[in-house]
């Protein structure tokens, strides 16, 4: 049990996708019967088949460095440079002995979600890390790679920071202290993208907004922080469920719109942007994300850990290559996957999150052009940001695991992303690893009336809908079990 610290309430945030277009049928006119000689209707023209807006997303040249050092500073690296005073943190929350990571000094008495390493100026500090969004658990298997769907991300982590400054102050003698200023951007940060960066609801994940807050507050070139914004970023919040990294090495483009492009290296350093006082840092961890490249690389998705009915799976395969292959790729042998880009029109899911990118505004503009031409998007190895609009068809390995599903995570179960009509409005979960559906895969979930409390999540609201992907309902029941019992073993 973790023992809660009176002064030091610590808020923690980390950074960190097919309604079809149909042409109008048409057809000849049909001729007036002969009565002297009749003859049989013609047959109907077939419906045509549905026509999908894809774009294939080129490849780019990604820079891969060794797999040990990457895990190695994955779990304990300074990739974040400004935190809570280690002494403050263990007074706070206390020890957590569980090491579930199995790493060695500080970092083997707190919890996965947070590592502990020295400031600039010699501060012992404990920071969030990337394990607070890329690792779960799933019927209590603990999963890197596997995306945090259980985090609460409903709350304002600004709301205790003035407590928090005034304890860590009256501990460490003021805030002229070493601790204090190795202290000082995380608070800011934090204080920042508190009440602009709150979810609807328990699970859903605010990082694009993260990013686009931290940015406003940081010279592009320089990344050193300003208390002042450069551009106002509105109080809206466009959710994104966590994709699992294991998926990575197949795709052409990050995140679920695709417009993280060229060096994902420089990608992984935008969580930095949470801590790092400027570029020295960035400049510092580069050569390093290679090896983090190398590492997420090397994750396989998770074999599903249930009974599968290979029977049936078989029966499933052939109905997946006929309506899934085209935009998922294919598996097992030969696998193949197209990195296709499929545009709004085609997926018809909600479209808050692409719109985000597409949509001019004097945000969007400062955000692009600050990844594009600032540090992030010059040097020998440069990031791309490009809004095309549309979501990206992932790749379905280890699908299984890694509800719930569409780009939001505003759909339980794959059942369901194969029948739209049966995906309810508002619907609960328990947030329990173990509360699994076997039979539907996905999560167990309560259907609702109307938004209960943060676990609940209501589709109604900008961003959060779960239309779209209608493909699946075209299949008769029998045909949607057998391709469930298929996708159980990619």
């Amino acid at each position: 049990m973790k023992k809660h610290f009176n002064t030091l309430s610590i808020a923690v945030l980390l950074l960190a996708g097919y309604a079809c277009s149909n042409d109008s049928n048409a057809y000849e006119p049909v001729p007036k019967p002969d009565t002297e000689s009749p003859t049989p209707d013609p047959e109907p023209e077939p419906e045509p088949e549905p026509i999908l807006e894809l774009d294939a997303i080129p490849a780019s040249a990604q820079r891969i460095g060794d797999v040990a050092k990457g895990y190695e500073f994955l779990i304990s690296g300074d990739y974040m440079s400004s935190g809570v005073p280690y002494d403050a943190f263990i007074q706070g929350f206390g020890e957590d002995n569980t090491n579930i990571l199995q790493r060695s000094g500080d970092n083997a008495n707190i919890t996965y979600e947070y590592t502990a390493v020295d400031a600039a100026n010699g501060v012992r500090i404990v920071s969030p890390n990337c394990m607070s969004c890329h690792a779960g658990l799933i019927n209590n298997e603990f999963i890197v790679g596997l995306g945090s769907h259980a985090a609460d991300f409903t709350i304002n982590r600004a709301v205790n920071m003035a407590l928090v400054s005034n304890g860590i102050s009256f501990l460490y003698g003021g805030q002229e202290s070493n601790e204090w200023e190795a202290f000082d951007q995380f608070r800011k940060s934090i204080e920042a993208i508190g009440e602009k960066t709150l979810t609807e609801t328990r699970g859903a994940n605010p990082a694009d907004k993260i990013t686009r807050v931290l940015a406003s507050h940081r010279d592009k070139n320089s990344l050193e922080w300003t208390d002042t914004p450069y551009v106002n970023v509105s109080d809206e919040v466009i959710p994104a469920d966590v994709p699992a990294w294991w998926l990575l090495k197949k795709k052409n483009a990050m995140f679920y719109h695709a417009i993280g492009r060229k060096d994902f290296c420089k990608s992984f350093i935008g969580s930095s942007l949470l801590t790092l006082d400027d570029k020295t840092k960035a400049e510092e961890i580069d050569p390093k994300m290679p090896d983090v490249l190398a590492y997420i690389y090397s994750i396989e998705a998770p074999e599903y850990p249930f009974e599968i009915d290979t029977d049936l799976a078989a029966q499933g395969k052939p109905i997946f290559e006929e309506n899934c292959v085209k935009c998922h790729g294919s598996y097992g042998e030969t696998e193949e996957y197209p990195n296709l880009l499929v545009s709004l029109t085609s997926i018809g899911t909600d479209p808050a999150l692409s719109n985000l990118y597409t949509t001019p505004s004097t945000v969007n503009d400062y955000f692009l052009d600050w990844f594009n031409t600032g540090w992030f998007g010059t040097g020998t190895a440069g990031l791309e940001f490009k809004a095309e609009g549309g979501y990206i068809a992932p790749p379905l390995d280890g699908i299984w695991a890694t509800a719930p599903y569409f780009h939001n995570g505003s759909v339980a179960t794959i059942a369901e992303v194969l029948n739209s009509s049966e995906r309810p409005k508002y619907w609960s979960r328990t947030f329990s690893s173990t509360d699994y559906d076997k039979e539907n895969l996905g999560w167990n979930y309560t259907v609702e009336t109307s938004k209960v409390d943060k676990k609940t999540y209501d589709t109604t609201i900008k961003g959060y809908g779960n239309g779209g992907h209608t493909f699946g309902d075209d299949l008769t029941s029998a045909q949607r079990l057998a391709l469930l019992e298929y996708l159980k073993t990619l």
